[in-house]
């Protein structure tokens, strides 16, 4: 028996036939290790052809390369073939079994690869969260701390696991959860160092210390689409273009003596040059609406620019043209509608500044050196310099570099209203992942060389024409999801996309299904290998039903209850607990990325539970220190009732007496059922959800005290339904007690707009104006249209009030200033109102400070 096992684990790689990418990320001596390590488990090397030196994809079942940045990926993974990271192969002899090939994936959108994760002291419920998240992005679970573990996600260093890891002295980075979720926001990989445990920088509340950015950005040789100058080569031997036909289009628009060199480079490189675009194996141009370009994508070939060419001969190092934005063809005309932007940048340097002007030109916006009023987009990698503070005051769109590089990439303007290009990390600088957006393909397929939809023979009028109207036809298409925390969905392409035959594939005969790999597998790795593709619809219809095994489960077990089936009930509980638990149930079905155990510990973790019926916020109340309020809040959450941090969505509010607090004021504008605090004790108590109308809060001596009636406020909240103060822009100065935020999430919360005003001169522009005329709710009077400034009334503070009296009277409309009473009052009340006492004036203040 024992002879049996040796040899099982001898032949672990039996029926895998293999071949190994060399590149900067692996080194030819590294390659050589990995090659006798799967060798001598029983896997075979495919060796390349003799005539061409190249090796073929028909026999290959696994690639092994560092990175997706080669010729033959798109065939690999379109063939249905494994593409692993070097890891693979060392975790799986590690393991005694093959590791799942999708968590060692080298495609870029699986941001976690090769990430082990491990959770500590978080609820349960975040920690199903965690556990679907790394899945679903190509990392694995582990339930306890081992060598493989990379990251712990915990709250505090007591934890058990942590303290494993201190005292073993394991090479793991313990993080706060806060990095897990900004990662899935950005849908990148962040810095872990602002999140490190047991001193996390974004805890120590010194939110205006420079944030500095320690990551080098590689970009060399991509910044721009106009290279400098040739590259100088030298004696140094390149081999980069070995049995390659390039064609150098004529839109490039070269010299004869710059061609000459070219052409001398590509020789000594093993290539060769043609003039013909279907003898050519790659096309170097430098716009998307040349004839030559659209044949040549058509056919697949590789297109690219001057840049790129550049790029390849300077590295001798093969890089994909759609790996960089500004290594592939421009469009002639610009990226529809952004020609109306003017862009300026903050906070990213040297080349990734570069890069993203040059980005923003080859858009076809207009870039800016310097911010005025009549700017449309800032581009910041965080929210901390002086043109951010003038970007709210200005009210200009702030956004980070990823909103220009997706809308580059996709070739569509990408929606504002995706928290993913407004989100900025707390102390993390997002200069640190400029460059690794790719190429749509699918995109620029659909806009520059859609398949018999533009004929040659057509104008280069018609063909734009043609061009701006699929432009217009895909408007209403968004890019690929995201979810509230920021999580991309993975695909290889559109769920909707009917794939369509090209015309080499017509003329060599109907498509057929790519031939099936030839591993036979046994035992614990029985399971039907993983792949980054998902064309059968063999495999499709089984990883469908699949994922409806749990389904199935639950709709037999209902159906033999009494009172039958409860439908909707799996769908009404990941609705009421958001999106992270439903990525959790559909991540973590993802095939077997842990051991045993974690399988236990998932099953586990999916028993049913009480449909949330109760969205509850709490303000005033003092939950039980440590561990214990996420036990409590876990205990509430199996009575059906989920305790939330988001007022917009809260359906009710739990407060020891009537409150001016942050979360009272803007929640009541949604007019929740308000409830005493007591109403948690006794829950807690009695281990049930009690009837809240049972705890309507009553509090007299707090209504007298701030002069409204909580009822008479709700009710007008139901009617205003958030919306008391929409079409107003009131301003909020910077030092204002309670700080800035808070103001402005009250009036955003009344459906207002709130500006940040620090005494700049002409922040009121003719649009705002316009604004103001339309306002429904009061604030024109008399003929007189009203602009507010809320303000305290320190020294810095008065100081602002002439500039703002004269900056309004400007444009032609009334100030006002008022005291911080006035818009919490009518934020308590639901009700618009004016007084002069609200209004601050500088004798007022003079008054005060002689004690009159």
């Amino acid at each position: 028996m024992d002879g049996g096992e040796e040899g099982a684990e001898q032949q672990l790689f039996s029926q895998i036939t293999f071949h190994i990418v060399s590149s900067e990320s692996l080194k030819l001596s590294d390659a050589e290790t990995l090659h006798k390590l799967l060798i001598d488990n029983g896997a075979q090397h495919c060796s390349p052809q003799p005539s061409t030196g190249k090796t073929s994809l028909d026999d290959v079942t696994h690639v092994i390369s560092a990175t997706s940045d080669f010729p033959e990926y798109d065939a690999a993974i379109n063939a249905l073939k494994s593409v692993v990271k070097p890891e693979w192969v060392t975790a799986s002899i590690a393991k005694g079994r093959r590791a799942n090939p999708r968590s060692y994936s080298p495609d870029p959108r699986l941001f976690f690869s090769g990430l082990v994760l491990c959770c500590a002291d978080i609820p349960e419920g975040d920690k199903d969260a965690v556990m679907g998240g790394v899945l679903a992005t190509g990392g694995l679970y582990s339930s306890s701390v081992t060598k493989m573990v990379t990251h712990i996600v915990a709250l505090t260093m007591d934890h058990d696991k942590c303290q494993t890891v201190l005292k073993k002295d394991l090479k793991c980075k313990i993080v706060l959860p806060h990095w897990f979720d900004d990662c899935l926001r950005i849908g990148k990989r962040l810095d872990e160092d602002p999140y490190l445990l047991p001193d996390p920088e974004i805890l120590r509340g010194k939110t205006h210390d420079p944030i500095i950015d320690t990551k080098k950005v590689d970009l060399q040789g991509a910044t721009s689409v106009q290279p400098p100058e040739p590259p100088r080569v030298g004696t140094r031997q390149i081999d980069i273009f070995k049995g390659k036909k390039i064609m150098l289009n004529n839109d490039l628009k070269i010299s004869s003596h710059l061609r000459g060199t070219l052409e001398d480079l590509i020789d000594q490189g093993g290539g060769s040059t043609t003039g013909s675009v279907h003898k050519a194996d790659v096309l170097i141009c430098h716009y998307r609406e040349t004839a030559e370009y659209r044949t040549a994508s058509r056919a697949g070939k590789e297109v690219g620019n001057l840049t790129w060419l550049y790029y390849l001969t300077t590295h001798n190092t093969w890089t994909s043209p759609m790996r960089r934005l500004l290594h592939y063809p421009i469009s002639q005309y610009g990226l529809p509608g952004f020609d109306k932007f003017r862009i300026s940048l903050s906070n990213y340097n040297g080349e990734a500044r570069v890069y993203l002007e040059n980005l923003a030109i080859a858009a076809g916006g207009e870039f800016t050196k310097t911010m005025k009023e009549d700017n449309t987009h800032l581009i910041t990698a965080h929210q901390h310099s002086e043109k951010c503070d003038a970007a709210r005051e200005w009210n200009i769109d702030m956004v980070n570099h990823l909103w220009l590089e997706d809308s580059y990439a996709k070739w569509q303007i990408q929606t504002l209203s995706n928290p993913r290009y407004t989100y900025f990390p707390p102390r993390t600088n997002l200069s640190g992942i400029v460059g690794q957006t790719q190429i749509d393909r699918h995109a620029v397929e659909r806009h520059f060389f859609p398949p018999n939809s533009i004929e040659e023979s057509e104008s280069t009028e018609t063909r734009q024409l043609n061009a701006r109207r699929l432009q217009q036809l895909d408007q209403h298409n968004a890019a690929l999801p995201i979810s509230s925390s920021g999580f991309m969905p993975y695909r290889t392409q559109d769920e909707n996309e009917t794939p369509r035959a090209s015309k080499m594939h017509k003329a060599n005969g109907p498509l057929r299904t790519p031939a099936a790999s030839r591993i036979v597998l046994g035992g614990r790795d029985g399971e039907t290998p993983s792949t980054s593709s998902s064309r059968g619809a063999k495999d499709r219809a089984a990883a469908k039903l699949h994922d409806q095994a749990a389904d199935i489960a639950l709709y037999e077990k209902e159906r033999k209850r009494v009172g039958g089936v409860i439908f909707g009930g799996r769908r009404k509980i990941s609705e009421d607990t958001g999106s992270n638990e439903g990525r959790k149930r559909s991540s973590s079905r993802d095939e077997g990325a842990g051991t045993d155990e974690d399988t236990r510990d998932a099953k586990r973790a999916k028993k049913s539970r009480q449909p949330a019926v109760m969205r509850l916020l709490s303000t005033g109340y003092q939950w039980a220190p440590g561990k214990k309020e996420a036990e409590d809040k876990s205990r509430l959450r199996e009575f059906g009732i989920l305790v939330t941090q988001d007022p917009t969505h809260c359906t009710h509010l739990a407060a020891p007496n009537l409150l001016r607090t942050r979360k009272f004021i803007c929640a009541l504008a949604y007019a929740p059922m308000v409830i005493s605090s007591d109403y948690i004790d006794d829950c807690l108590a009695k281990e049930k959800r009690l009837e809240p109308e049972d705890y309507l809060l009553k509090d007299s001596d707090g209504e007298q005290r701030h002069g409204f009636q909580l009822n008479d406020s709700l009710s007008r909240a139901k009617n205003h339904r958030g919306r008391l103060l929409r079409g107003m822009t009131i301003y909020c100065t910077e030092a204002i007690k309670g700080g800035f935020d808070t103001y402005k999430a009250i009036i955003e919360s009344n459906g207002g707009k709130c500006l940040l005003y620090k005494g700049r001169s002409g922040s009121v522009t003719a649009s705002r104006a316009a604004g103001q005329e339309e306002d429904p709710n009061g604030t024109v009077e008399n003929g007189a249209k009203h602009l507010y400034l809320v303000s305290g009334t320190t020294p810095a503070e008065v100081a602002l009030w002439s500039k703002f009296r004269s900056m309004v009277q400007g444009a032609g409309l009334v100030p006002r200033i008022a005291e911080t009473d006035w818009l919490l009052n009518v934020a308590l009340r639901q009700e618009l109102h004016w007084s002069d006492r609200c209004e601050l004036k500088e004798e007022y203040v003079s008054e005060v400070k002689n004690g009159q």
